[in-house]
């Protein structure tokens, strides 16, 4: 055993260390400080048991190369109060790893600026030099990532973990992608081997096998492979690949009188069974399997004795080695089945979110039956033991996970809302503590501890943002919509107030009727409502001011434009049902629709030119349209953009007097188009997955950049040199990007808003 006043010298010789770095560190944090620091300060200040703010300054952090702070955190003793900015950078760490300094101190002056949230009023002012920084924080009602083990620009679909022959070696988490490579990740979160590419589909299912270091593969390329984690490699191709077909279970089964045996199904209801160490087929009794997908997994009875159980559609059957039967019967489609610690019990999960426990000698017993929540399906179901108790865990679509008591199914504590998008895939870790690792469609892996307490702590899960518009009149009016209530935020007072319920709304804008402004909102009835923001105090929602009728789907985009005389205000909207169209908000009367688009138009944005103002749509038809509302006709050529859905559009001023067009899409790119000849000018692909939302901001120079989401960050970029200039960092993705001149500052105020919370940015010109 070490000694302790050893050991305690050893941490005063790193606490004195570390203490004379930091004064080394350039109070600027635009100045690259020595190598060393940036790769040793913080291990210093951990041995020395001061990590904190004083001991690693945060002027230091936009340079910090080790990568660990989160590891060094989460061993330490360092609390809230003295370590903020070190906290802040540690939920920025994951998505790091390409940014440059300049991106990385404004990202990290942001997240400092939201994890203080609760505490704004008295925190400390930022250090001067975070100061000059060219995007200030104004609002935000997030926290900004966390609790982020892994950062892809692929949607990670399957985990698994490694836990190690006899304890010897430490556990692994194995993530799968959709684009069909592996991801091995130690306790910390940092990658034991390179991304390994295994696939040429995405991987569906991932299983641990027995020996401690091996992990079965199953992808939509229909083939099963093993893949040696202690050596990163693939071991073996078990199931060589099966045309048109998809890997739709693995599990370990073992028959009466045999050894256990890997079972592979395949979407055709083939079944493969092979010996789950050569790796060779072997000849078993197996059920016949439907030819829809069907999900496995081996059941103990209380004999002791092994059963098979499958999905057919609605339905669990058992095999016995000899004879099938059926169990039980659902709802909707089973989409989750696992066993359960209880000899002869299985849980099942089904389409409509129903969670219920059956027993295997008992098929005509109805068990347990619970919603995971609201109007969600169930993605995956996994058994855990949390505080010494067996429990079962779902996941949902919402991006929530919850935490069940067996065999009750009793609730425990509240959803933990884990990601913004579906999670994909549940696992867990137990060396020096339990963790829960958890994948979502938000293209992140993530860490949270496994105990009754993170679920009785759980914050409340915010209603998904469904439309949001901040005010161009009034920067400091937000409104916003979610589940069925519209309110308006000042965000000076932090007041909220409802002033439309009973509706979910689709779209939300600021039009002005006769000099006056109005709240417009698209409705999910299809209908268009403009809503005095402004009524009597303590007054319930006022009933609409107006009422624009005529698309056939909810209205997707809305976008006030001025008229072609004095006389006409007019609201622009865009619908699933492929419509634009055109209204005199004076009268209500519809002045023009355009049915081009053959799908739903996703996006609509204006610009006013010296000849009157232009409107661009865009579309799930991958093709953005330029109209004239003076004409009431397209103008130009339809873009047709090749990037599968456009998600937005902006529309922005070019060199020599031309009209730039913006679009944002699917496939990550963002084209930039010449609006007279259509013909593609620019094209910026950021590696950050899909590109959700994009807006223009015209510089006093004449230049025009434009800001562009992706699934983890805003990206701002100078088409005329072609070159990204700042990354922010969101963490989530970005479903609504405006900008809006602050005529007062000089400065352009940049409003973000995600699934669950929405940001507002300064963006200074003279720092761009």
């Amino acid at each position: 055993m070490s000694d302790p006043q050893e050991t305690g010298r050893h941490a005063d010789i790193h606490r004195q260390i570390a203490a004379a770095l930091a004064e080394l560190v350039p109070e600027d944090p635009s100045l690259p400080p020595h190598p060393y620091l940036r790769r040793h300060l913080a291990e210093h200040a951990a041995r020395g048991r001061v990590l904190d703010d004083t001991h690693v300054p945060p002027a230091l952090l936009p340079w910090e190369s080790s990568l660990t702070v989160r590891r060094l955190l989460a061993a330490g003793d360092a609390g809230p109060a003295d370590s903020p900015w070190l906290r802040a950078w540690a939920r920025l760490e994951p998505f790091s790893r390409y940014l440059d300094p300049l991106s990385r101190a404004t990202s990290l002056r942001l997240a400092h600026y939201a994890g203080e949230a609760t505490a704004r009023e008295s925190q400390p002012p930022a250090p001067e030099a975070f100061a000059q920084a060219p995007v200030t924080p104004v609002w935000s009602e997030g926290r900004g990532p966390d609790n982020v083990w892994l950062v892809t620009r692929s949607r990670a679909t399957a985990l698994t973990t490694i836990e190690g022959a006899t304890g010897r070696r430490r556990p692994l988490v194995v993530a799968g992608d959709d684009q069909g490579q592996l991801h091995m990740l130690r306790r910390d979160g940092s990658t034991a081997h390179a991304p390994l590419r295994v696939h040429d589909g995405a991987i569906t299912h991932l299983l641990a096998l027995p020996g401690g270091h091996l992990v079965a593969t199953g992808s939509t390329d229909g083939s099963v492979a093993v893949v040696d984690t202690l050596q990163g490699r693939i071991a073996f191709e078990a199931v060589p690949r099966r045309p048109r077909t998809w890997v739709s279970s693995l599990a370990l089964y073992q028959p009466a009188d045999h050894t256990p045996v890997l079972l592979a199904a395949f979407s055709d209801g083939h079944l493969a069974a092979l010996h789950p160490a050569v790796f060779r087929p072997v000849d078993v009794a197996l059920p016949q399997l439907p030819d829809d997908a069907p999900l496995l997994c081996a059941v103990t009875s209380p004999g002791g004795e092994q059963q098979l159980l499958f999905t057919r559609n609605k339905e669990v059957h058992g095999f016995d080695g000899r004879t099938t039967q059926e169990l039980s019967r659902h709802d909707a489609r089973v989409r989750a089945l696992v066993a359960l610690p209880a000899p002869g019990q299985y849980a099942v999960a089904d389409e409509r979110g129903q969670v219920s426990v059956h027993r295997t000698d008992r098929p005509d017993e109805p068990g347990p039956r619970v919603p995971h929540g609201r109007s969600t399906s169930v993605t995956t179901l996994t058994v855990t033991e949390v505080d010494g108790h067996h429990s079962l865990l779902s996941a949902g679509g919402d991006g929530s996970v919850r935490l069940w008591s067996l065999p009750d199914l009793a609730a425990v504590g509240r959803p933990l809302p884990a990601h913004t998008e579906s999670v994909t895939a549940l696992s867990q870790v137990d060396s020096n503590g339990p963790r829960l690792i958890t994948s979502g469609a938000d293209c992140t892996v993530r860490s949270w501890p496994l105990t009754t307490q993170t679920f009785q702590e759980a914050p409340r899960g915010h209603e998904r943002i469904t439309a949001s518009a901040p005010c161009p009149a009034v920067p400091h009016i937000v409104a916003s919509a979610r589940a069925q209530e519209i309110s308006v935020l000042d965000i000076r007072t932090t007041e909220r107030r409802a002033v439309h319920t009973g509706h979910t709304a689709t779209a939300l804008a600021w039009p002005r009727v006769n000099g006056k402004l109005y709240l417009a909102a698209a409705l999910e009835d299809n209908r268009i409502v403009l809503i005095d923001h402004r009524p009597p105090a303590d007054t319930p929602p006022p009933r609409p001011a107006h009422e624009l009728a005529g698309h056939d789907l909810p209205a997707l985009a809305l976008v006030p434009l001025p008229g072609t005389d004095t006389n006409t205000d007019l609201l622009a909207s865009g619908s699933a049902d492929g419509r634009v169209c055109l209204w005199d908000l004076r009268t209500s009367e519809l002045l023009a629709e355009f049915p081009d688009h053959r799908f739903s138009v996703r996006c609509l944005a204006t610009h006013r030119g010296r000849d009157g103002a232009l409107l661009a749509s865009g579309g799930s038809d991958g093709n953005v349209r330029l109209w004239d509302p003076r004409r009431l006709a397209q103008q130009g050529p339809t873009i047709t953009c090749g990037q599968y859905l456009v998600n937005d559009v902006a529309l922005a001023p070019g060199g020599d007097q031309e009209l730039l067009v913006a679009s944002a899409g699917q496939d990550g790119t963002l084209k930039v188009w010449n609006a007279d000849s259509g013909e593609q000018t620019g094209q910026f692909s950021p590696g950050d997955g899909e590109m959700s939302a994009v807006t223009a901001l015209a510089l006093p120079s004449g230049r025009s950049l434009f800001a562009a989401a992706g699934k983890t960050g805003i990206h701002l970029w100078d088409p005329s040199v072609n070159r990204r200039l700042l990354q922010i960092v969101t963490g989530e993705s970005v479903t609504n990007l405006e900008t809006i001149p602050d005529r007062e500052s000089g400065s352009t105020l940049l409003s973000a808003t995600g699934e669950t919370s929405t940001m507002l940015f300064r963006l200074h010109h003279d720092r761009i």
